[in-house]
């Protein structure tokens, strides 16, 4: 590539502005392996240098279309020397050692900029020329960079591809051996799916890297058997790991019979995965000794970081910074480890003496110290796991990142979480809606009611327990209340299909527990297939068991069976659990069941697979028949859920996001913090976006309000703005249906304060319902929505969705509040129009995304009516509202791929 014809020229000692925090970032490149992303600065100018001499003769040619060897002293200044505005370059680097560094320059006077990237010959291949060119095009839409050039020597077949599959729509010249390329760099839908899908790829084998090691080094290993490098390294021995396991011990020839080594780097052959179990003062040092080694991935058993205060906290920081500079992913700290039942690897670098058999359910815990007694509960289940993942303090690895791997692995079909909280909640809801659609997500969340404060005992702050609500509804993930039920629904999932409708059949050997089992069916909201339950009676055989269940698998009309079996009080019980097991195994409906009080998939009620463990077809049971019937609900929600479209986001032509921008921006100038908005602002940022207004006046005395009404035209209300009288009409802070100018007048002189007051048209009759936007600091913005008035609001009914909102979502939201009956013709009403409602709700949350800075939206009273055209034509209107702007929260939006920052 060519460099930029007239670059802006430099003086050696003017101050340089200084680039943006968040154009920093630690970055997963495709191999797995981690580099750091940061602006060019001037100290960068030996690095640069080396990244030259590193490179190939042809590498430097296609960069710089001729044989440079070597940077001259003032094309070295200038590379380094940018005002990160019109001029912007950023390096990536592994450790100290700059490996790769991409630039844009400016035309001047335009809004196009020419970009060019220069990747080390041995770090090719990684991905790190596209992660470059995200970032710039980031940083250029926010310096108002609309289009990128470059130009390719033709046979650069590598960096040709760079270009062509990054999403942009590239207009392509040919001219003399050079590829001429124009693009806009506007974050187009295909972008964002092409930069989604390079995460998942990197992402995904950043992980494997660390499940599926060749070789593993225990360094803390010990001969003490009461120490954790003892159990670490006995239970990587014993359970059969397929590679190399090497201790270190600087203390130790030998430990449990195997040669120890003073230092990782003493071990001569390669080491993919380390096992830290060292005092926490000491993990830098062996963090930096396995930088020098090379080592993959580590898992950071040690406790005294983030949990332990402050100085935890840096100490926590410091580690994972150190680790991703090297290339390396960190589990932990003090987590409880990482296991892969793979037989090609049987991994078990973790504190659980006991894990479970092999399966397709891959299982991430968030804590250490919960860590054994859920493998213990799962393994005491019979249910298989493929891999199981303990985070521990979650300074680096996700639930999110096993999220990216457990996508494409074929040995995964269903996914268990147990999450104390989320590290990036709009992340989690893109992953778990895309896993979603192929395989189940059962998440069991900690801290419903209140959240305690890492490091801080005895603090604890309310949990948004709406937040994790909207968050699991809008990604399709099966949300169960405790451990013990996330255990039902997995198991479930893993050895049944998922049912296509909610006609469930009981069979059984006990009237009264059938009948039981039928009203824990109706309670769950699903429906039975027959008037009553199948019932064989104590003295039913295994035959005739055997024949019942036959028959409701074969019934069209049913879509699932729960048999209970209650033990008769003669002998031979032992023959109608194979009777169960043998129609289950055949059936293409779930079959679950009540049988002996027996938990998870019992003897007699699996099927095995050629490794003898329990596989599809295989029955699970619950201790009682309510359990059984909750977790088949969730599965039918679940299946309703993964059936329904995938709904799209609308493009609304019609908004006037400038508009809105330059509302919201003038409120800040004026009041940097943030401020509510006044009326006119309001009015002009809801114009912006196409919500429908009542025609509204703010007026300060009675012959202005006689004006306003009728320039608006009568019947006209009158509200007041003192805060304390919005929408309370009870304290005569609301007028109504004011007919002529002396009615106004009256009116006016009434109400109380003295504040300004609103003239408005008069809306039509019509439910009234209430929009929000909430900005949640953690999850991002929730869009609210119920039914106005007090009943509705003393119970709290409303639903929320998280952001982006689909079509299907803002219809889902609409029909979601318990007074939905109000909106759809209750009583003989005639029904509201919802695709009104639902438009309103896709705009509103248009809005939110857009526009960060607003913080609080209320929409109170929509007044919506029924489909036909009143009022003007219109069927639904807002009639007041208010809004709150400030400096944006920490809400994650999409961007340029970049790994989450460390706590």
């Amino acid at each position: 590539m060519t460099e930029q014809p007239t670059p802006p020229t430099d003086t050696d000692d003017e101050a340089r502005p200084t680039p943006p925090p968040h154009w920093e970032a630690d970055i997963v490149a495709a191999d797995g392996g981690t580099v750091h992303l940061r602006p060019i600065c001037p100290d960068d100018a030996d690095g640069l240098t080396g990244l030259m001499e590193r490179s190939s003769d042809q590498t430097r040619y296609y960069r710089f279309f001729g044989p440079m060897k070597r940077l001259s002293d003032k094309d070295l200044h200038r590379f380094t020397h940018v005002d990160h505005d019109k001029r912007v370059a950023f390096v990536i680097l592994l450790g100290e050692q700059v490996i790769a560094v991409g630039r844009y320059d400016r035309y001047p006077g335009t809004d196009d900029a020419e970009v060019a990237f220069l990747v080390e010959d041995a770090h090719q291949g990684r991905g790190l020329g596209s992660v470059l060119l995200e970032h710039l095009a980031a940083a250029g839409r926010e310096r108002g960079i609309r289009r990128f050039v470059a130009e390719v020597l033709a046979q650069n077949s590598k960096m040709v591809r760079v270009f062509r599959d990054a999403g942009y729509k590239a207009e392509r010249s040919y001219e003399d051996g050079v590829v001429h390329l124009t693009f806009p760099i506007e974050q187009t839908e295909d972008a964002l799916a092409v930069a989604y899908e390079r995460e998942q790829r990197s992402e995904s084998r950043s992980i494997g890297r660390l499940l599926t090691p060749s070789s593993v080094a225990v360094v803390g290993a010990s001969n003490d058997e009461n120490k954790i490098g003892n159990a670490l390294l006995r239970h990587l021995l014993d359970y059969g790991f397929a590679g190399p396991v090497y201790p270190v011990n600087p203390g130790a020839r030998h430990v449990r019979g195997v040669p120890a080594y003073a230092s990782i780097e003493e071990i001569p052959d390669d080491v993919d995965l380390a096992v830290l179990a060292v005092p926490a003062e000491e993990v830098a040092g062996v963090v930096e000794a396995c930088r020098r080694k090379r080592v993959r991935g580590l898992v950071v058993v040690s406790g005294g970081f983030g949990e332990a205060g402050p100085e935890g906290r840096a100490r926590e920081r410091e580690l994972v910074a150190a680790a991703r500079a090297s290339g390396m992913r960190v589990v932990g700290p003090n987590c409880l480890g990482v296991v892969n039942t793979d037989p090609e690897v049987r991994l078990n670098a973790s504190l659980a003496p006991m894990v479970p058999a092999r399966g397709r359910v891959g299982f991430f815990a968030q804590s250490g110290s919960l860590g054994v007694a859920l493998l213990e509960r799962a393994r005491s289940r019979n249910l298989g796991l493929s891999t199981f993942v303990s985070a521990g303090n979650r300074a680096d690895v996700s639930g999110n990142d096993l999220l990216q791997y457990w996508a494409t692995d074929p040995g995964t079909e269903v996914v268990l979480l147990h999450l104390e909280s989320f590290g990036n909640p709009r992340k989690f809801a893109r992953l778990a809606r895309t896993v979603g659609r192929t395989k189940p997500v059962v998440a069991v969340k900690s801290g419903r009611h209140v959240q305690v404060t890492r490091g801080l005992a005895g603090t604890s702050v309310a949990v948004p327990e709406q937040s994790v609500a909207a968050l699991f509804a809008s990604a399709g993930v099966i949300r169960v209340e405790t451990v013990a039920q996330m255990f039902d629904v997995g198991t479930l999932l893993a050895y049944q299909p998922l049912p296509e409708g909610r006609r469930v059949a009981v069979v059984g050997n006990s009237t009264a527990i059938g009948w039981l089992v039928a009203d824990a069916v109706l309670e769950e909201g699903l429906a039975l297939a027959s008037e009553e339950p199948v019932d064989i009676g104590v003295t039913g055989t295994p035959e005739d068991f055997r024949a019942a269940l036959q028959e409701a698998v074969d019934d069209d009309a049913v879509d699932a069976v729960v048999a209970v079996f209650l033990p008769p009080l003669m002998a031979g019980s032992a023959e109608f659990g194979p009777a169960l097991r043998d129609v289950a195994r055949n059936s293409t409906k779930p079959v679950v069941a009540s049988f002996l009080s027996t938990e998870g998939v019992p003897e007699e009620l699996a099927v095995l697979d050629e490794h003898g463990v329990a596989a599809r077809g295989s029955v699970p049971s619950y201790s009682t028949p309510e359990r059984a019937v909750i977790s088949l609900a969730k599965a039918v929600e679940y299946a309703e859920w993964r059936r329904r479209p995938v709904g799209e986001v609308p493009e609304l032509p019609d908004v006037d996001e400038a508009a809105a921008q330059q509302v919201v921006r003038g409120a800040l100038v004026e009041d940097p913090a943030g401020r509510e908005l006044h009326d006119d602002e309001l009015m002009a940022l809801l114009s912006a976006y196409g919500v429908p207004l009542l025609g509204t006046r703010t007026v300060t005395d009675a012959e202005s309000a006689v004006a306003a009404a009728e320039q608006i035209g009568y019947p006209v209300v009158l509200k007041s703005t003192a805060p304390w009288l919005r929408h309370r009409s009870d304290l005569g802070g609301v007028r109504l249906d004011l007919r002529d100018a002396q009615a106004v007048r009256s009116a006016f002189t009434a109400i109380p304060s003295g504040d300004p007051v609103i003239v408005q048209e008069m809306a039509a009759p019509g439910v009234a319902t209430v929009v929000e936007i909430v900005d949640d600091p953690s999850f991002g913005a929730l869009v609210s929505f119920g039914v106005g008035g007090v009943a509705t609001e003393l119970l709290g009914d409303r639903a929320f969705r998280t952001l982006p909102l689909t079509d299907l979502d803002a219809a889902e939201l609409v029909r979601a509040p318990r007074a939905w009956p109000l909106l759809n013709g209750w009583r003989g009403s005639e029904p509201v129009d919802t695709g009104a409602l639902e438009d309103l709700l896709l705009r509103v949350a248009r809005l939110a995304d857009d526009l960060p800075e607003v913080l609080r939206l209320t929409l109170e009273p929509v007044i919506v009516g029924p489909p036909d055209p009143w009022h003007g034509g219109r069927s639904l209107v807002v009639a007041g509202g208010t809004a709150v702007v400030g400096p944006p929260t920490a809400r994650v939006d999409p961007g340029p791929r970049r790994m989450r920052s460390p706590v």
